[in-house]
């Protein structure tokens, strides 16, 4: 599925050709090759929210439309706004070797001279002032409530401890009881085939030009697919009987690892608390510098929000809209 892209949406509704804001900045296809840059600009990126990783961008380009300019080693993303409100374009919060104030005064004048209204979509809280100090006066800030990333303490999610935990520990226990022999795999390339089996097996129901949940099965597939691509690491976690029962894909940044990828066979009882428990005590085994896991957002699910906040966040990351 290819969303639409571009200064103004084409007839067709196909992708629109590159565009210039000016002879410096040239929008164009997020591919492989720009990785590396990408890479390296979000490592100047001063916040823990899920937006400004690889995963957060490359299996969201498609749904989003986003699409990538660099100048002055300087990441810009042009897309849909983050609540698909029907904003476009709209841009990701610049990130990379200018400053931030420099790189949002860079954009902003070249949306001007453009004739486009500068829209920053899904601006971490601690870049909201930054932004409406270069938009001035105009600027109208909105609170995405349904995109806000909870954050987690990892030690709290690989133990377990306490009464507040004691539900999440009996599930796991029973999983451990009714698996004896049970075993948590490093997700390899020799692993991806049997992974993309088990994908495939719980894959919802839905329209995938329209669908959000069918459009994130169908990455994360295409993740496995492609795993050297991406800096990911991951686990397998078996059952008594061999077969795979849950995975889970991070990206790990800094202190922070962010959880891209978990799925569980919930037929199996336990599964789903114990891939979060054993993937956040593998990651803190290997990474020790981790402090915190980011479970990405709920999107305004009310299931998913239950879940999410059942593991008791340290904090949820807000995300504002900025209209200039």
């Amino acid at each position: 599925m290819e969303r639409t892209v571009g200064i103004a949406a084409p007839a067709n509704g196909g992708i629109c050709d590159d565009y210039a804001c000016d002879d410096r900045m040239l929008f164009s296809e997020i591919t492989w090759k720009e990785m590396p840059r990408v890479s390296q600009a979000l490592g100047y990126c001063r916040t823990r929210t899920c937006d400004f990783t690889i995963g957060g961008i490359y299996m969201w380009v498609r749904w989003f439309g986003y699409r990538c300019a660099f100048v002055d080693g300087t990441l810009f993303i042009s897309g849909m706004a983050e609540d698909d409100d029907g904003l476009w374009p709209a841009f990701s919060l610049p990130v990379g070797a200018m400053q931030p104030h420099d790189a949002v005064r860079h954009l902003s004048d070249c949306c001007r001279r453009e004739g486009i209204r500068p829209v920053f979509s899904a601006v971490p809280e601690e870049y909201v002032a930054t932004v409406c100090s270069v938009l001035g006066p105009q600027a109208r800030v909105r609170e995405l409530v349904d995109w806000a990333d909870y954050l987690y303490d990892a030690t709290d999610l690989a133990v377990l401890r306490g009464k507040r935990f004691n539900k999440k520990r009996n599930h796991v226990n029973r999983f451990k009881a009714d698996n004896p022999g049970w075993i948590l795999e490093d997700l390899t390339p020799e692993v991806v085939p049997e992974s993309v089996l088990f994908l495939s097996g719980r894959r919802p129901q839905g329209d995938e030009d329209q669908d959000m949940a069918v459009y994130e099965h169908c990455r994360c597939v295409d993740v496995l697919e492609a795993w050297n691509h991406y800096p990911f690491e991951g686990v397998v976690l078996r059952g008594g009987c061999g077969d795979i029962v849950a995975l889970a894909v991070a990206e790990v940044l800094g202190d922070t690892a962010f959880i891209h990828i978990e799925k569980a066979n919930h037929e199996v009882a336990g599964a789903g608390e114990a891939i979060n428990c054993f993937f956040a005590g593998y990651l803190l085994d290997r990474h020790p510098g981790i402090k915190f896991i980011n479970r990405e957002e709920d999107v305004g699910d009310e299931s998913l929000r239950y879940a999410k906040e059942s593991y008791h966040p340290l904090t949820l990351l807000r995300k504002f809209n900025i209209y200039g």
